[in-house]
């Protein structure tokens, strides 16, 4: 007796199938294949069956967050949102820093990142009172703009953050990127906290 793998039709699979010493076996079912098929067709299709292997034992990446593409649509709560954060952006074009509290929390932070002259990293934070002191009149006319927030919202909190440039005379002083956190309180948003990033080059319109 010998042996050899039989292909069960319609199963997908072979088996091993005895055969009595001198009979002839009928074609099986890969012998048919290469009759039909050139071997250029054989080869393209292993490479079209392994080809999906590696792509299993990938990781699919996390995409980074978001900054936010464009302004949210009119009558949204993302704009109830940007309400406050406006205000305070008012409230600097004025330079009035009272004109900002009623859009705040008294007891939140402004916060600020960047470098001294010679590299090193510096952090200044600030209460919202002595935010609103350093923001007095003068000649020089202030302007933020921040054109495209991301914006989260969940329940009572929000989360509003974007690139921002700060235009003194019209011209770029400044920019980095802003993160608003805000809470609700009967049913008007206030700012809690702002912190921001800040830098000299590489700004957009300098």
């Amino acid at each position: 007796m010998s042996r050899l793998h039989q292909f069960l039709p319609g199963t997908g699979r072979w088996q091993r199938a005895a055969l009595t010493e001198g009979a002839y076996p009928a074609p099986s079912i890969t012998f048919t294949i290469m009759r039909v098929l050139p071997m250029r067709h054989l080869t393209s299709l292993g490479l079209a069956l392994l080809a999906p292997l590696p792509a299993l034992a990938q990781t699919t990446p996390v995409a980074p967050i978001v900054k936010g593409t464009a302004l949210p649509p009119p009558g949204t709560e993302e704009v109830a949102v940007l309400a406050p954060i406006n205000g305070i952006f008012a409230a600097i074009a004025s330079r009035d820093g009272q004109a900002a509290m009623p859009f705040v929390r008294p007891e939140g932070r402004a916060t600020a990142t960047g470098n001294k002259p010679d590299g090193t990293p510096v952090v200044n934070s600030r209460s919202w009172a002595d935010f609103a002191a350093g923001l007095t009149a003068g000649p020089e006319r202030y302007e933020e703009r921040m054109p495209a927030p991301a914006i989260e919202v969940d329940g009572d909190i929000a989360m509003a953050w974007g690139d921002y440039v700060f235009l003194i005379d019209g011209k770029v002083a400044h920019c980095g990127v802003n993160h608003f956190d805000l809470v609700r309180e009967s049913g008007a948003w206030k700012v809690l906290n702002v912190t921001w990033s800040r830098r000299t080059t590489g700004c957009p319109g300098q």
